[in-house]
C-alpha cells in the first residue's frame, strides 16, 4: 500500500508572530524550547503574577521582556498572540483578558474546564474578530493527517470502532494541581481530553455516553472509562488514569482494515495499517525529526499561518471541536459524580 504524505506546516520561512506567554510553567517551558529551537516564531514577552518568576523564565529562554502581571503583557504592543498555559481553571479569564486587548490566543488543552466556559471564550473571540485555538498538539501530529487521508480514501471502509486511552502514574499529592478540585484537577481533563479528542475526531460526536470511574481522596477523578455511541452506530471507548503508566494507544477500525498508533498516540509516533484479515500492509514512519514535546511547534506554526490567512479559527481544529470534547467530558464527569451517590 502506498501511504500519503502528511500535510505539515512550514516551520521555517513562513509567516511569523510575536508571541507572549502567560503563566510560565513546565509546559510553557517546553513550548518555548520548541518554538525557538525548530521555527522562526519568537516569544517576545512573558507575563506572570510575580516579576521574579517572569524574569527567570525570560532568562531561561532568551525572551527580551518580562512582566510582573498578566494585564501588562496583554497590553503590550509588541505581542501579537498569547499562549495561555495556566491551570485549566484560569483559561477562560486569561483568554478573555487577552481577547479584550485584541490579542489572538492559543490556549492549552483543555481550552476550558467546561463546555460552557469554552463557549464563552469562543463568543468573545468571534465578537472581537481575533484568532483563537485550543493547543491540542496531538491533532497536528503527522500520523493524524496520514490517517485522515487514508480514511477519506476509503482504506478502512466504514469506520466502526475507535479506541483511545491515556494514563500516567502520579503519586498522590493533596496539594498538587492534578488532585486539587478548585484547579479542575483529575485524569479526565488532564490526560483524558486527548482520548476524547481522538474519539470525536475519528468517530464523530456521540449521541450516547456511558461512564464509570474512581475518585481520589480529594474528590477528583482518578480514572474513568466511557463508551460512546454515535448516531450512525460507530462506537468508541475512551479511558484515562492517574494511577498507572498505560500504553496510551489509539486505534481506528473499519470494515476493510484498521490503523494503530505504534506508541503513545498524543505524541509524534509511527502508524501501522492492517487489512481486513489483520495483516500488516503499510507502516508510516515519522521522519520529521521532532520527538516528544519538540512537536509543540506545529500548533504554533499553524496558528501563524492561519492568522496570516485572515482566519479566526483553525480549519483542522475549530472551536466547535474543542467545545464538543468538553460536552463529552462534562457528561462523563456528571455520570461519575452521580455514581458516588
Amino acid at each position: 500500500m502506498r501511504l500519503p504524505e502528511p500535510r505539515l506546516p512550514a516551520l521555517r520561512g513562513g509567516p511569523t508572530l510575536r508571541w507572549g506567554v502567560l503563566a510560565p510553567g513546565a509546559i510553557a517551558s517546553a513550548f518555548a524550547t520548541s518554538l525557538h529551537g525548530f521555527s522562526d516564531q519568537r516569544i517576545t514577552a512573558v507575563g506572570s503574577r510575580t516579576l521574579d518568576r517572569a524574569e527567570a523564565f525570560a532568562r531561561s529562554h532568551g525572551i527580551p521582556t518580562a512582566y510582573g502581571s498578566y494585564e501588562a503583557l496583554v497590553a503590550s504592543s509588541d505581542v501579537d498572540i498569547v499562549y495561555i498555559s495556566s491551570p485549566h481553571s484560569f483559561h477562560r479569564p486569561l483568554a478573555e483578558l487577552a481577547i479584550a486587548h485584541g490579542k489572538h490566543v492559543l490556549i492549552e488543552k483543555p481550552i476550558a474546564p467546561t463546555a460552557a466556559d469554552a463557549e464563552a471564550i469562543a463568543q468573545s473571540a468571534r465578537a472581537a474578530g481575533v484568532f483563537a485555538m485550543e493547543a491540542m498538539w496531538s491533532r497536528f501530529q503527522p500520523w493524524v493527517d496520514v490517517a485522515d487521508q487514508l480514511i477519506a480514501d476509503g482504506a478502512l471502509g466504514d469506520v466502526a470502532f475507535v479506541s483511545a486511552e491515556v494514563g500516567r502514574y502520579f503519586p498522590f499529592d493533596p496539594a498538587g494541581r492534578l488532585f486539587e478540585p478548585s484547579l479542575a484537577g483529575g485524569a479526565l481533563l488532564d490526560v483524558g481530553i486527548y482520548a476524547a479528542w481522538c474519539a470525536l475526531h475519528f468517530a464523530g460526536v456521540p449521541s450516547l455516553i456511558s461512564a464509570q470511574g474512581e475518585f481520589t481522596r480529594t474528590g477528583v477523578d482518578a480514572q474513568s472509562t466511557a463508551v460512546l455511541r454515535g448516531t450512525d452506530g460507530v462506537h468508541a471507548t475512551i479511558s484515562s488514569t492517574l494511577l498507572a503508566f498505560t500504553p496510551s494507544q489509539a486505534s481506528v477500525s473499519g470494515t476493510s482494515g484498521r490503523l494503530t498508533v505504534d506508541g503513545r498516540f498524543p505524541m509524534p509516533n509511527p502508524l501501522s495499517v492492517y487489512d481486513a484479515d489483520n495483516r500488516l500492509v503499510a507502516r508510516y514512519e515519522d521522519t520529521t525529526g521532532l520527538v516528544g514535546h519538540d512537536a509543540l511547534v506545529r500548533e504554533a506554526s499553524w496558528a501563524a499561518i492561519h492568522v496570516a490567512q485572515g482566519l479566526t479559527e483553525a480549519p483542522q481544529h475549530p472551536l466547535e471541536a474543542s467545545i464538543a470534547q468538553l460536552r463529552v467530558t462534562d457528561e462523563i464527569a456528571k455520570q461519575l459524580a452521580a455514581s458516588r451517590g
